[in-house]
């Protein structure tokens, strides 16, 4: 169960931090600490006082501009979080929630503030044996490694999952969740550095594939060597271009692939014989959008299931540093360091 909160008292429109941009560009350089007012929930909204958010890389490209969602400038960035319910506007949801520790999933972004309302939907109350660090980073990740290989691609035990930019913080969850559920994982990363890490994660197989120094060939000849005659019927990509349509083109009959990121900024490149003649699919994934489709039964037991699973290591989230909004700039810098161990986390309340 969700531990209780005293909600602080507060009158008017009281002043709070928040970070925002006016202008889409490089976060380092666009983004600033500021003061504003403290907002008001409407009816079906909830009011919630800001623990702590995670910076990921959805988080990036929405304040660079090419996220594929609009920021509304001046924009706070900031989709997931941790908080507590201090108010409602009005709604059952949103009375039951009060005082509540929640996950934020914040669709139009906000959570990079010491306050912040969102519709009462998007917050789940969380478990009180999770840390606050464990909590703030509990959706994005966690749920989408979830999600995508079991409500969605229903991966079996004995069968291959491959995924590309496996050497990233969900690659390596879907890497100990494959461990933990039976299923095989072939993991495509850009260099050697993060085979030792994948190994130690319990990755079956890791190829290393980088489309400035290797062929296409070299990475075909390589997953064929793996997988075998079994084919590839699973695989989840958040590259695109080179390396997301070399793992379509080896899609084996009825096999399915998953886009969830464009990391690479370059579009899938496939004949449509290719799928034609296997049957394949390609789908884009998107977690808010799936989430927004679910009701709260399904949303409790998701969350009950991810937390058994994070308390037990399997989804749990490195931190590697932490940082106050006021230190955003350097936040930011921090997040996207190639030598990045774990997540950066801005600790906004107490």
């Amino acid at each position: 169960m969700a531990q209780d909160f005293a909600p602080k008292p507060h009158s008017g429109n009281e002043a709070m931090k928040c970070v925002q941009f006016e202008s889409t560009g490089e976060p380092g350089q666009v983004l600033q600490c500021v003061q504003r007012d403290r907002p008001s929930p409407q009816h079906g909204e909830v009011l919630v006082r800001m623990l702590a958010s995670p910076v990921n890389p959805s988080d990036l490209m929405f304040i660079r501009g090419v996220y594929g969602l609009e920021p509304h400038l001046p924009q706070s960035p900031g989709f997931e979080g941790v908080g507590v319910v201090e108010a409602s506007g009005g709604g059952l949801r949103g009375k039951l929630f009060r005082g509540k520790r929640v996950a934020v999933l914040n669709r139009a972004g906000g959570n990079w503030s010491e306050y912040t309302v969102v519709p009462a939907a998007q917050v789940i109350p969380l478990s009180n044996r999770l840390s606050v660090e464990q909590a703030a980073t509990f959706f994005v990740n966690p749920a989408t490694a979830w999600i995508m290989t079991q409500e969605v691609l229903r991966v079996k035990r004995g069968e291959w999952l491959l995924q590309t930019a496996a050497g990233s913080s969900l690659g390596t969850m879907v890497v100990r969740l494959g461990n933990a559920l039976g299923f095989k994982t072939l993991n495509v990363v850009r260099n050697e550095a993060s085979v030792a890490n994948l190994k130690a994660a319990g990755a079956t197989e890791v190829v290393v594939f980088d489309p400035a120094k290797n062929s296409t060939n070299d990475l075909s000849s390589a997953i064929r060597g793996i997988v075998g005659d079994q084919h590839v019927l699973h695989a989840i990509d958040p590259v695109g271009g080179v390396t997301g349509s070399v793992v379509m083109r080896m899609l084996g009959r009825r096999g399915r692939m998953l886009v969830f990121g464009t990391l690479s900024e370059e579009p899938l490149e496939c004949s449509p014989r290719t799928l034609m003649t296997q049957q394949a699919s390609v789908e884009g994934f998107w977690l808010g959008n799936f989430m927004n489709d679910r009701n709260l039964l399904f949303k409790l037991k998701l969350v009950r299931r991810i937390t058994r699973l994070i308390l037990g290591g399997v989804l749990s989230t490195t931190v590697s540093e932490t940082f106050s909004l006021d230190q955003i700039g350097a936040a930011v810098v921090a997040a996207e360091a190639r030598t990045r161990a774990g997540k950066v986390l801005l600790r906004i309340g107490e």
